[in-house]
């Protein structure tokens, strides 16, 4: 099969599309013929040197999600059959043409979406809604997405619609705003001032969904009312920050952290069918919708990361892999 490959460390140019061996599932996996899979921050880290695949996934071709349908099954195997179209995550992997995974941790796709569609979905959908279901979130609540125009930001935006609460964004341009506005925002926020535009409202928020982490710190705790919660689920504006203790202990505040990639596999499962029960219906119904900002081919993935790195996406970039 066709597969890219990091051949070392480094830029998007030691990425090569190489044929490698054709996995087999055993047990309970199942193989999957990847139609498309999509771009996430990871991929890059992985590709630099700096987030190594977890045990058990191909160490050097990155993906983190697919949308495809079942080429073969596992003796075990006895929910799948080969024909079905599914999507999920995976920890490495889907930038091929085939990948096996557990058919615990694939899910049948809604027959509204085709497959770059679907593509979109899984790593960004999960992750938000794994998010707030930690935070603990319900109907009512004001919650604060960062990178509102991030894969995950537009996932965000639309299942705190969907799940009825009012959600706030920040973002670095007014495009981006807009295009989370159409996505149901109800307050969108400059990322240079949103916590004076928040204190100059006079408004706090229950639930920050945080994808920048110490250079935003101080001012996430100063945003939230009491008792709120902040997940931190990307930490791209640095890992360590001093805090004012006394400012948890007087709102009894709650810190979360959260990864999703180097969980063990039954907490992803875990993941896969809350996201499967709850999520997978508002998609099915149209309450919710991928958000695809650029398709490429697979051939193409170097150039697809090295648009990434621009970060003027506004949701997901995905990799057409098979027709």
């Amino acid at each position: 099969m066709r597969a890219i490959v990091i051949t070392r460390p480094g830029d998007a140019d030691v990425l090569q599309l190489r044929d490698v061996p054709r996995p087999e599932p055993v047990a309970d996996l199942v193989r999957i013929r990847v139609h498309a899979t999509a771009l996430n921050r990871a991929d890059l880290l992985q590709r630099r040197g700096g987030y190594p695949a977890p045990f058990g996934v191909p160490a050097d071709i990155p993906g983190l999600e697919f949308a495809g349908e079942i080429d073969a099954v596992g003796p075990l195997v006895v929910t799948l059959r080969p024909g079905q179209r599914v999507f999920g995550i995976v920890g490495g992997g889907a930038y091929a043409e085939y990948l096996i995974t557990t058919e615990r941790m694939a899910v049948t796709i809604p027959d509204n979406l085709d497959w770059l569609q679907a593509a979109a979905v899984p790593e960004v959908f999960m992750t938000a809604h794994d998010a707030l279901r930690q935070a603990h979130f319900v109907a009512g609540e004001r919650v604060l997405v960062h990178a509102v125009g991030s894969g995950v930001g537009t996932a965000a935006v639309q299942l705190v619609r969907a799940l009825g609460g009012t959600s706030y964004g920040t973002a670095r341009s007014p495009e981006k705003l807009t295009g989370a506005r159409d996505l149901g925002l109800d307050v969108g926020l400059a990322a240079a001032t949103w916590s004076d535009e928040l204190a100059a409202s006079n408004q706090q928020v229950d639930v920050i969904l945080d994808f920048v982490g110490s250079s935003y710190l101080g001012a996430n705790l100063n945003a939230l009312a009491p008792r709120g919660r902040l997940v931190l689920i990307g930490l791209l504006g640095g890992a360590t920050a001093e805090v004012d203790l006394s400012v948890i202990q007087r709102k009894r505040l709650q810190i979360i952290g959260t990864v999703l990639r180097s969980r063990p596999l039954e907490e992803k499962i875990v993941v896969t069918q809350a996201f499967a029960k709850q999520v997978v219906p508002l998609l099915a119904r149209g309450a919710v919708r991928p958000v695809l900002h650029r398709v490429f081919d697979l051939q193409a993935a170097a150039a697809a990361q090295q648009y990434m790195e621009q970060n003027a996406n506004f949701g997901k970039i995905v990799l057409r892999v098979t027709a």
